[in-house]
């Protein structure tokens, strides 16, 4: 509006001027209408390009605004997205992890378990050391009993075998039955670098032995009993170190060897104080390598060989039997 005010001033000014100058001018009311539809033209065309100026700026501010949100929603989205792709690594570690876990557990429980079933025998084999009262001086047996024991006084198929004749040149073992007995092999002890410090009582040298068994040195521990064994043979721990002599075999899973040195160990010491577990031992290894009727004889002759045995043994024998569907003979 200033603009029109000044513009109208000036077309005044000029129409005192054109008084002043044409005074004479009979034409002056013809000139103010052309002037007056010329401001009117103007004021129109000032009008319009206010009115789109303020359109536009209007409109460009809606499309500023319009593109700030877009561009702040867009930043928000990849933020969320990069949230849940870490959210999703985090979960799949977390399993990952639990699953170990669940692993590691199982083992440590195989682990314990193991080493408890090991103490369990290393203390029983300590404590027995005091109590061989307990057992019998002279096994009762049943004289309703048609058959004896292998191994016993009276030996049958499997006592009538001789280590000495089972040596054989062939390097793999045959497994057939117990009356060829081509799977139970004595081992042929060489002579080697000794072990147990030969300073020392027949009892120290024995705890000695027993220590290589305690931290899992089982290699080491075999050949500690072994000599043992030959060095004391009329000891009366004897019969124990051949029993664990036996152990290292089954621990590693050495079946043969074991039954052979479990079968050794009834032969020679029928009345130590691992003679039950012993022949116990002896019947599950046999059952191992395939001589099953053989095996499961044993396993239920524990309790009439030794009625006066621990009830542990006898319990574990019980569990033996039923664990490998041995039937028992009815008398």
């Amino acid at each position: 509006m200033r603009f029109l005010d000044k513009l109208i001033l000036i077309i005044l000014l000029s129409l005192n001027f054109f008084n002043n100058s044409f005074a004479d001018n009979h034409n002056i009311y013809e000139t103010l209408e052309i002037i007056k539809n010329d401001l009117k033209t103007l004021e129109r065309a000032v009008y319009s390009g206010s009115i789109e100026t303020s359109a536009s700026t209007n409109q460009q501010s809606n499309i500023d605004l319009d593109s700030n949100s877009e561009d702040v929603l867009t930043r928000h989205l990849l933020k969320l997205s990069q949230v849940e792709d870490q959210f999703r690594q985090l979960t799949n570690k977390f399993e990952e992890i639990n699953f170990k876990l669940d692993k590691l557990s199982n083992r440590l429980s195989k682990i314990q378990a193991d080493n408890q079933i090991r103490f369990q025998d290393l203390e029983s084999a300590i404590s027995s050391g005091d109590n061989t009262t307990q057992l019998s001086s002279k096994p009762k047996t049943d004289t309703t009993k048609s058959e004896i024991l292998p191994g016993s006084s009276q030996p049958q198929d499997l006592g009538t075998i001789s280590y000495k004749d089972t040596e054989t040149p062939e390097t793999s073992q045959q497994i057939q039955s117990v009356d060829t007995t081509a799977s139970v092999v004595t081992e042929t002890f060489q002579a080697e670098e000794k072990i147990l410090p030969q300073d020392l009582s027949p009892k120290k040298q024995y705890e000695f032995a027993t220590s290589f068994l305690k931290v899992g040195d089982y290699s080491t521990a075999e050949r500690a009993f072994r000599e043992f064994v030959v060095s004391n043979s009329e000891h009366e721990l004897a019969g124990s170190a051949q029993y664990w002599y036996a152990e290292t075999f089954r621990i590693r899973q050495l079946y043969t060897d074991a039954a052979s040195a479990y079968l050794e160990g009834y032969q020679k010491y029928p009345k130590g104080n691992k003679a039950p577990i012993n022949l116990l031992k002896l019947g599950v290894s046999m059952v191992q390598i395939g001589e099953k009727d053989q095996g499961c004889k044993m396993i239920n002759g524990v309790e009439l060989q030794y009625p006066k045995a621990n009830q542990s043994v006898i319990q574990k024998a019980k569990y033996e039997s039923k664990k490998f569907e041995c039937i028992k003979e009815d008398s």
